[in-house]
C-alpha cells in the first residue's frame, strides 16, 4: 500500500511540475554558452587584474635576495601618471586619453554604419553576386597583413611610406576643395576630410562586422519582406520598419566588439608595456592599466545605456 501511494505521489508531483519557458530556456543557453568565458576568466584574468591594482598602490622593485620587493605609496603613482609622466612620443597621458576616446568613438559609429552598408549590398539579389562576396571577403580570409604584403609587393617592393604620403597630399588637396566650394564649417569640413583619410583603416577594421550582420540579415524570416510589398511599403520603409529592428541585438553587439577591438589595437598596449618593462616602471604601468581599463569600461556602459534607447532590442519574450 505504501508503495502504490509513493507512486500516485510522484505521479501528482510529476504533473504539477510545469514546463520551462521559451525565455527560460534562452536564459539557460546563454548561460551555458558563457560558461567557458566565465571559467577562463576566472582561472586566467582574475588574478592578475587584482595583482595589476595592488601593484598600481606600491612602487615595486627587484628585492636582493630575489623576487619583488613593494612599498606602498597609496595613489601616487596615479598623481604621477597624470602630472609627471609623459607617454613615449612626450605627450600629457591626459591628452593621450582625450585623443584615444575620441579616435575610438568617432570611429566606432562609422565602422559599423559602413559594415551595415556593406552586408546589405553582399545580400542583395543582383547577377554576379557570388563574384562580389568573393572579391570582398577574400581579405578578411586572407588577413590583412598578406593583403598589406600583397600591395607592397605590387608597388616595386617598397613600404607603404609613399601611399601614407599620397593620402596626406590628397586630404590637404580635398582640405582646400571643400574650403573654397563649400559653405560647411571648417570643423565639419575637418571631421569629413579626417573620414575619408582613415578609410583604410575603416575597411579594414569592418570585415568581421560585415560577416556579423550578413548572418543577422540572413535570418531574417522572408515572409516579413513579402508583407511589406504587399502592402505597398518603399525600400526606405522596409528597411527602417523591418531589416533595422531585427538586428537590434547584433547592432548593440557588433558595437561592443568594435569598441573593445579599436581600444585593444589603440597605443595604449605598448605604453604599458613601455613603463612596466622597458622603464622599469611597474607601479606607474599597472596605474596605467587600471585607467585604461576603467576608460574602456566607462565607455561600454557609456554606449550600452545609449543603444539600449535607440536600438530595439530583443530579449527573446
Amino acid at each position: 500500500m505504501k508503495q502504490e501511494a509513493n507512486k500516485v505521489a510522484e505521479k501528482a508531483v510529476k504533473k504539477t511540475r510545469k514546463p520551462l519557458t521559451y525565455a527560460t530556456t534562452q536564459k539557460i543557453n546563454g548561460y551555458v554558452f558563457l560558461a567557458p568565458w566565465i571559467i577562463g576568466f576566472l582561472l586566467f584574468f582574475m588574478v592578475p587584474i587584482i595583482n595589476t591594482v595592488i601593484y598600481s598602490f606600491n612602487k615595486v622593485d627587484v628585492a636582493e635576495t630575489g623576487g619583488m620587493k613593494m612599498e606602498f605609496v597609496g595613489t601616487d603613482n596615479y598623481f604621477d601618471l597624470f602630472n609627471t609622466e609623459v607617454s613615449t612620443k612626450s605627450q600629457q597621458f591626459i591628452r593621450v586619453f582625450t585623443d584615444e576616446n575620441s579616435n575610438v568613438l568617432v570611429n566606432t559609429p562609422l565602422i559599423v554604419i559602413f559594415s551595415l552598408f556593406c552586408a546589405l549590398l553582399v545580400n542583395a539579389k543582383y547577377k554576379g553576386r557570388g563574384v562580389v562576396r568573393v572579391i570582398f571577403f577574400l581579405p578578411i580570409v586572407l588577413g590583412l597583413t598578406v593583403v598589406t604584403s600583397m600591395i607592397t609587393v605590387s608597388s616595386g617592393g617598397g613600404d607603404l611610406t609613399a601611399v601614407q604620403t599620397t593620402t596626406t597630399e590628397e586630404s590637404g588637396f580635398l582640405m582646400s576643395l571643400f574650403t573654397t566650394n563649400s559653405f560647411l564649417p571648417p570643423n565639419v569640413i575637418s571631421f569629413i576630410v579626417g573620414v575619408i583619410s582613415d578609410i583604410f583603416q575603416i575597411v579594414s577594421k569592418a570585415g568581421v562586422q560585415t560577416l556579423m550582420y550578413l548572418a543577422a540579415l540572413q535570418s531574417i524570416n522572408p515572409s516579413l519582406y513579402e508583407v511589406a510589398k504587399i502592402e505597398g511599403c518603399t525600400t526606405y520603409e522596409t528597411f527602417w520598419k523591418i531589416t533595422f529592428p531585427m538586428v537590434g541585438n547584433t547592432t548593440l553587439f557588433i558595437f561592443v566588439y568594435t569598441l573593445v577591438d579599436l581600444f585593444l589595437a589603440s597605443t595604449m598596449s605598448e605604453e604599458i608595456y613601455a613603463f612596466a618593462f622597458t622603464k622599469n616602471s611597474i607601479g606607474i604601468g599597472s596605474a596605467l592599466s587600471v585607467c585604461f581599463l576603467l576608460n574602456v569600461l566607462l565607455a561600454l556602459v557609456i554606449m550600452v545605456l545609449i543603444l539600449t534607447k535607440v536600438v530595439k532590442l530583443d530579449y527573446g519574450k
